[in-house]
């Protein structure tokens, strides 16, 4: 075999992979140093995850050679990828969920035919794994009945019990609250201090300044730079990132909060398994001021939004404007919502704000293509449709500005300024946004934040929701926490910090006002 620098657990050279006339990765070269936790960042559609399913087995490379530990290696399968010392813990685990941990460790690494052997075999390996590297985790524990902190632990574990030495982890903190990052982050500098080395790929420019040594960053398919992350900075891997200066801090003024927009009572929401995901939420929103809901994804943030949004019925009361709004029956929908001065943009802009395989002009149109100026009774003047999403497209900055395109066609930012020109375009009295900036570059990010200021300070009311606490802080007026079906607790950005909240958002009552 083809011989590399053997203080190297990684080296990739001139790796190229396309999809049709899509290349993903264009020419790709990078080191990563053995015992180091090495960063991997860039907009979507950049090309890490693709170089990453290289390295693990997921795909096959057009072009290029792989060397683990200074070996030239070839990786035509996830196996090999195994077997060569590398593990992977997914955004999206990959856990059998009535398995228990013990069972979910062993699948696919048993011991010849019998199962019972390799199980007891686990149990001694697995408790010394997690007393070494402090991830505390019953073996007998059901994967459904554990949070989303301890999943991750236990895909961790099953890394380590196939003996990985190389770990690369895909967005691992979008589900975790603070206090469970911090501990994930404790857990993998344990790792690197006994030798494994880690690859982080995250879009959150804090973690790699937190975690990492040293980080690489990728830009349409292409390596732009592999820096020390001690002698650089958030801006300039931003910078790096967008290909051009951006602006990382959200710039405002204060609110100057006007007359009660919005106000919730004692509101309660029942799911179809007769599950109360809503406990008698109480809230109000004034002219003029973001209300910020951080919790971790599933504590009924989502429910919230829904019916506010007329998607669900629920019970309690809703008032705008001093107006109440009926929350049963056929009353309760979206377009009665939308004519009473409320705007919507989902949390899954994909599944519920878009069409994919309708138009741009079609798609900016849902919901408004009953107004006068789009035409009457059952014919809709398209040419109005069309002219009405060209001059949206333009302040909003679509790219490309093409009315005929499709939506799937658009990438995830340009996606979500679609939805946004939609809906903010329509001057709403009250603006529900649900996780904003989802799976948004970097530079759009920005932008994004700029239109939900811009709104607030024309004296509307918006709801936000988002998992992000950095962005919560930083756009919040007010922040509500919201923890299993209730709200547990309210801060304001300048009196409160993210220990503080993550406590909240993880139920804990007794956190310090």
């Amino acid at each position: 075999m083809t011989q590399s620098d053997t203080s190297l657990a990684i080296e990739l050279r001139g790796i190229s992979k396309a999809f049709g006339p899509v290349q993903a990765n264009k020419d790709i070269s990078i080191q990563v140093r053995r015992g180091t936790i090495h960063g991997i960042i860039g907009e979507n559609g950049a090309g890490k995850s693709t170089l990453m399913s290289i390295l693990y087995g997921f795909y096959k490379a057009d072009s290029g050679e792989i060397y683990i530990g200074g070996k030239k290696t070839d990786i035509p399968d996830s196996q090999a990828a195994i077997d060569a010392g590398i593990g992977m813990v997914f955004q999206h685990f990959k856990l059998v969920e009535n398995f228990s941990v013990l069972e979910n460790v062993v699948l696919g690494a048993e011991d010849g035919r019998l199962l019972k052997p390799s199980l007891s075999k686990a149990r001694k390996l697995l408790k010394q794994l997690a007393d070494d590297y402090e991830m505390d985790v019953d073996p007998d524990a059901i994967i459904e009945d554990l949070g989303v902190g301890q999943q991750q632990r236990v895909e961790i574990l099953k890394a380590l019990y196939r003996e990985a030495d190389i770990l690369i982890l895909d967005e691992p903190t979008g589900v975790l609250t603070p206090a469970e990052a911090d501990h994930l982050f404790r857990i993998l500098e344990g790792l690197r201090d006994e030798g494994k080395t880690i690859i982080l790929i995250t879009h959150k420019l804090r973690e790699i300044m937190e975690i990492t040594d040293s980080v690489s960053v990728m830009r349409r398919g292409e390596m732009t730079a592999t820096v020390q992350t001690a002698e650089t900075s958030p801006e300039q891997l931003a910078e790096l990132m967008v290909g051009r200066k951006v602006l990382l801090r959200v710039d405002k003024t204060p609110a100057k909060p006007g007359a009660v927009v919005l106000e919730v009572e004692n509101l309660r929401v029942v799911d179809e398994q007769k599950v109360e995901r809503l406990r008698g939420i109480d809230l109000t929103i004034r002219a003029g001021e973001v209300l910020g809901i951080a919790g971790v994804a599933g504590n009924g943030q989502s429910e919230l939004l829904e019916v506010l949004g007329g998607y669900a019925n629920g019970t309690g009361t809703i008032r705008v404007n001093g107006q109440p709004i009926d929350l049963t029956g056929t009353a309760s929908d979206a377009r009665t919502r939308r004519a009473r001065g409320i705007a919507h943009v989902p949390e899954d802009r994909q599944r519920e704000g878009l069409i994919m395989d309708y138009r741009a002009w079609e798609n900016v149109g849902f919901g408004y293509h009953h107004d006068a100026k789009f035409g009457s009774g059952i014919f809709m003047d398209n040419a109005a449709l069309k002219a009405d999403c060209v001059a949206k497209m333009e302040r909003f900055d679509v790219r490309p500005p093409d009315p005929n395109l499709t939506a799937k066609n658009f990438s995830g930012g340009n996606q979500q300024k679609i939805v946004l020109a939609r809906e903010i375009e329509r001057n709403p009295d009250l603006l529900l946004i649900g996780q904003p900036t989802r799976g948004v570059d970097i530079g759009a990010i920005e932008f994004i934040h700029q239109q939900i200021i811009a709104l607030r300070d024309q004296g509307k009311a918006i709801l936000l929701v988002s998992v992000e606490l950095d962005e919560i802080m930083a756009l919040s007026d007010r922040i509500a926490v919201m923890f299993d079906g209730r709200i547990m607790g309210e801060r304001l950005p300048d009196q409160t910090d993210q220990r503080e909240l993550g406590l909240l958002m993880a139920g804990v009552t007794g956190a310090a006002a």
